[in-house]
């Protein structure tokens, strides 16, 4: 038997074993990589006063929500506001200053079950809140929508 006829039967298996120790590198590091997180459970009531435009959540139950990660968007009657809250902050344009709770720039970096946090809709802003109006709010946590809440503004 030559040399010859076991040359490209070495470079087959010598191929095959460079790819699969290649593709068990790469899913071994995609594995490792990749945080398994259970999805955040929320419960989270709200409230629209139409007489003062603000905005009140109450957190019921559920995991902590890092302020930080959070993003909220507010609809009105089918209408996103103008300007949407930063959350956390104190003083931004289309809102009341000195929201309260964790949307507060000056507060706990959690919010948790049993806290309530609330905003005021500036006149800058619109479309601000009429009696009837259908509230619809969305609170994410880095993107991820957690809750959707829906009120009538009284």
């Amino acid at each position: 038997m030559s040399n010859r006829a076991l040359s490209p039967v070495v470079a087959t298996v010598l191929l095959l074993v460079v790819t699969l120790v290649l593709a068990g590198t790469i899913g071994a590091v995609t594995v490792q990589s990749t945080s398994f997180q259970e999805p955040t459970y929320v419960v989270i009531d709200v409230s629209a006063d139409a007489a003062t435009d603000r905005l009140t959540f109450v957190h019921r139950a559920g995991d902590s929500l890092a302020v930080e990660s959070l993003s909220v968007h507010v609809l009105v009657n089918g209408t996103p506001l103008k300007r949407q809250p930063p959350v956390p902050f104190f003083s931004a344009h289309g809102f009341q200053p000195g929201p309260t709770g964790p949307f507060n720039s000056a507060t706990n970096e959690t919010w948790d079950a049993g806290e309530t946090a609330s905003l005021g809709i500036a006149g800058t802003n619109a479309p601000l809140l009429e009696t009837g109006n259908r509230v619809v709010v969305r609170i994410a946590v880095d993107d991820t929508v957690v809750t959707e809440v829906e009120t009538t503004a009284e």
